[in-house]
């Protein structure tokens, strides 16, 4: 494990005075609570493992906080499954609202960077207390301009344009395709070239689903440390990006997830909590699969919104 000490003599002093504590005990007070944090990831990876709805639930929080670590997600499903929009108290202060009283925080974890006693760079993990926005007064905050929507076209364009892969529409996925580099929604990669098959005439939600699945298992296939099965990473993280731009999910399903995950071998079986950490791991590479397909849709995205915008004022 990381050694917390030295991090945690780094802790703002009005933290700690307000424990009226000493710095020995405020260490081992903030080590028990990391431990039990620590605990609790482990906790809900193994249920959400050996569970496909319990899964499904994972994963629709891990869309509604792409920008969080799967480790996080995992946290918030165990806390406040139903949590929307989170922020820590000066978060929601500065936007005027007040946490309701006896409300209860959804600890998360965040990365520290400190120096270790041989002064080498380190990172350690704080607590972090936040809340959902259903905790909160919201009688004085000032209302949040809504996100921009993108019609279907819009979105599929923008999943499609400067894709890193070839993207050919048929009438028939070529039977040269072996059937494991195909997915049920009608689209296929090459295993040679990695050229991208999708089958026309199909519906925009199996169009959208078809294209996202072989454009993440392409992000997958690219880090070679994969140890579980790409396909369904690809699977997972393409039902991430549908959740997120709004694309109907009701195709997608998860029954082959306990399987999956009881037949993805230990990073490090010589460690008592190997199973958990390889649960996170793999949780890990879905997230990073959809984040990397996302990061060209948004920009694809802002373009369009931009013209949009442009145009507007040109009309005028």
């Amino acid at each position: 494990m990381f050694n917390y000490d030295e991090l945690l003599k780094t802790a703002p002093a009005q933290e700690q005075n307000s424990q009226n504590l000493s710095n020995e005990e405020y260490a081992a007070m903030k080590r028990a609570e990391r431990d039990d944090i620590f605990t609790l990831s482990d906790d809900i990876a193994m249920e959400v493992s050996s569970d496909s709805s319990k899964f499904q639930d994972y994963l629709n929080v891990q869309s509604k906080f792409d920008r969080y670590s799967a480790v996080n997600a995992l946290l918030i499903l165990a806390q406040n499954p139903d949590a929307t929009r989170l922020g820590n108290f000066d978060y929601w202060k500065d936007k005027g609202g007040y946490i309701k009283p006896d409300e209860k925080s959804i600890s998360i974890l965040e990365p520290q960077e400190y120096t270790k006693k041989d002064g080498t760079p380190g990172v350690g993990y704080n607590i972090r207390k936040v809340f959902d926005i259903s905790q909160i007064n919201q009688r004085k905050m000032k209302p949040e301009p809504k996100p921009p929507t993108f019609d279907r076209e819009t979105l599929f364009s923008a999943l499609i344009k400067k894709a890193p892969s070839l993207i050919t529409p048929v009438d028939s996925i070529p039977s040269t395709v072996p059937d494991n580099m195909r997915n049920e929604f009608g689209g296929a990669s090459d295993p040679q070239t990695g050229e991208i098959y999708i089958q026309r005439g199909m519906e925009f939600r199996d169009a959208f689903a078809a294209v996202a699945v072989e454009l993440a298992y392409a992000e997958t296939v690219n880090d070679i440390s994969d140890v579980a099965e790409p396909r369904f990473t690809a699977h997972c993280a393409a039902y991430l990006l549908c959740e997120k731009y709004g694309v109907d999910t009701k195709n997608f399903s998860f029954d082959d997830a306990p399987g999956t995950f009881e037949n993805t071998p230990d990073l490090d079986s010589s460690k008592d909590n190997s199973r958990p950490q390889t649960i996170k791991y793999e949780l890990s590479k879905i997230r990073n699969a959809a984040e990397g397909v996302a990061s060209r849709v948004e920009r694809q995205l802002d373009a369009a919104q931009q013209q949009k915008t442009v145009k507007e004022q040109e009309a005028r």
